[in-house]
C-alpha cells in the first residue's frame, strides 16, 4: 500500500453539507507537477461497497506502473477516513452517487475538462458505469470488476452470510474491517442494510440506466464470484454491444485479488485499444 502521507482530505459541498473524502494521488507528487504526461489518462478507483481507498493496498500502484499513468484513489462518504454516514443510504444510492457525489468530486480536483478512465469493482464498478451513462463526455473508457446491474439470489445469500459473519463475536470481519475504516458500522451497515432492505430485491435494477454507454468497456467476473454470476456482465454486452468480456476461471468476487496480473494484462489491452 502507498505510504499514507500521500493521502490528503479533500473537502466537499454535497447536498447543503460540509464533507470530507480520503484521497490520494499516486505516480506524482502534484498535478503541477511538470514531468507528467497528460497524454496519458487518469485512472479513477472506486471502491467496492465494503472497500476504501486503503483496501486496494498495492494494486493500483501496480497498475499505473504498468500502463504509465497517474491514479487517483479516494473513499466515499461512509468509508475509510471519509465523514462517515449519517443516515441510511436510499435504494438508488448508487444512482444518486453517480449523479452527484462523484461529478462533484471531480470538480472539486479540476478535472472538469479530463476525460477519466475509471476502473470500478463491485458497487465502484456499477458507479462507474452509471457515471459513463450519465455524464459520456467525461468517460474516456472503463474497467469494470465484478458489477452489479441487479440482484441476484446469490447476492442475497453473500449479503446475509456477511451479516453474520460482522455480527458473530469475535469477528474476523469486523476486525479486517478496522484496519482500513475510521467507522465500521457506518461502512458495513451501510452497505448491507441496503441490500437487504425488504423491496431491494426485486426492485433495484440499473439496466435501463446504461443505455447511453458510449465508451469502451472491460468487463471482468470471476466464475466463482460469490456475489453474481456471469449474468451480470452478460447484460452489459446485451445493453452495449462493444463492450469486452472476461470471465475469470477460479476466481471469486475480487479479481484485482485473485488474478492481479490477468486484470493488469487485459486493463493493459484496453488502454492500447484506445489509443492510450
Amino acid at each position: 500500500m502507498p505510504h499514507r502521507t500521500d493521502i490528503f482530505l479533500q473537502p466537499l459541498r454535497l447536498e447543503g453539507c460540509e464533507i470530507q473524502i480520503e484521497s490520494q494521488w499516486l505516480s506524482a507528487q502534484s498535478r503541477s507537477e511538470p514531468s507528467i504526461d497528460r497524454r496519458r489518462p487518469l485512472i479513477v478507483f472506486l471502491h467496492e461497497g465494503l472497500g476504501s481507498l486503503s483496501q486496494w493496498k498495492d494494486f493500483p500502484q501496480r497498475l499505473c506502473e504498468a500502463a504509465g499513468c497517474r491514479g487517483l484513489l479516494f473513499s466515499r462518504p461512509g468509508y475509510g477516513h471519509s465523514t462517515p454516514r449519517t443516515e441510511p443510504w436510499p435504494q438508488d444510492y448508487l444512482q444518486r452517487q453517480a449523479r452527484g457525489l462523484l461529478p462533484a468530486y471531480f470538480d472539486a480536483l479540476g478535472l472538469q475538462c479530463e476525460p477519466l478512465f475509471l476502473f470500478g469493482h463491485s458497487d465502484g464498478a456499477s458507479l462507474a458505469l452509471l457515471f459513463a451513462a450519465y455524464f459520456p463526455a467525461r468517460v474516456r473508457a472503463l474497467v469494470a470488476l465484478a458489477p452489479h446491474l441487479f440482484v441476484e439470489p446469490t447476492t442475497i445469500t453473500g449479503l446475509r452470510a456477511a451479516k453474520t459473519a460482522y455480527e458473530q463475536e469475535p469477528s474476523a470481519l469486523k476486525a479486517a474491517l478496522r484496519r482500513h475504516h475510521a467507522n465500521t458500522d457506518s461502512a458495513f451497515y451501510g452497505w448491507n442494510d441496503a441490500w437487504l432492505r425488504p423491496g431491494f430485491e426485486g426492485g433495484w435494477n440499473i439496466e435501463a440506466d446504461l443505455k447511453t454507454l458510449a465508451c469502451p468497456v472491460l468487463a471482468l467476473q470471476g466464475v466463482d464470484d460469490e456475489y453474481a454470476t456471469l449474468a451480470q456482465i452478460e447484460a452489459i454486452r446485451r445493453i452495449h454491444a462493444p463492450t469486452r468480456l472476461v470471465a475469470l476461471p477460479h476466481c471469486g468476487h475480487a479479481p484485482h485479488k485473485d488474478q492481479a496480473e490477468t486484470v493488469i494484462a487485459q486493463t493493459l489491452v484496453l488502454l492500447q485499444e484506445i489509443g492510450a
